[in-house]
């Protein structure tokens, strides 16, 4: 993945069950992160910062888009219970994880296993990658992509 490439297309359920695809929001930016976990710490708190944030984003036409592999009944938990004001998309099979190249190998506690490894991908209105954060600290997280984003819409 790199800045400048066409963006993979998607087609995935949102948390009520319709299928949404990268090409519907053709001629908007898209900031589309990737998460590991519905109600985990750093996912709510990721979750939460994009959702307060939402006006900002909308003003700069932009959507936002949250993909982890939670079911689409786990998403609704989620929306539900914190609050979140924009659509989480269910990537079950992680093909989508894989054509991000964000499905990585991880470890925890000296066990390795596959999983998301935390990543945002700001995709212009040609649906052209602008900008890639990787193994994303999500503390601040989502006003760097507001600021990138301000930056790149002048």
């Amino acid at each position: 993945m790199q800045i400048g490439q066409n963006a993979p297309d998607f087609s995935l359920k949102n948390q009520d069950g319709v299928e949404i695809n990268l090409r519907d929001f053709k001629g908007k930016w898209v900031v589309l992160y990737f998460y590991p976990k519905d109600n985990t710490s750093g996912c709510t708190a990721e979750a939460c910062d994009f959702s307060a944030a939402l006006p900002d984003f909308r003003e700069l036409d932009a959507v936002i888009l949250g993909v982890s592999p939670d079911s689409v009944k786990s998403h609704q938990n989620f929306i539900a219970k914190q609050n979140i004001s924009f659509t989480l998309l269910s990537d079950e099979e992680k093909e989508t994880a894989k054509a991000y190249d964000v499905w990585k190998k991880k470890s925890m506690y000296g066990r390795e296993y596959m999983g998301v490894e935390r990543s945002t991908f700001l995709i212009d209105t040609d649906g052209k990658i602008a900008k890639i954060w990787r193994k994303v600290n999500v503390k601040g997280h989502s006003g760097e992509v507001k600021a990138a984003l301000k930056t790149l819409h002048e």
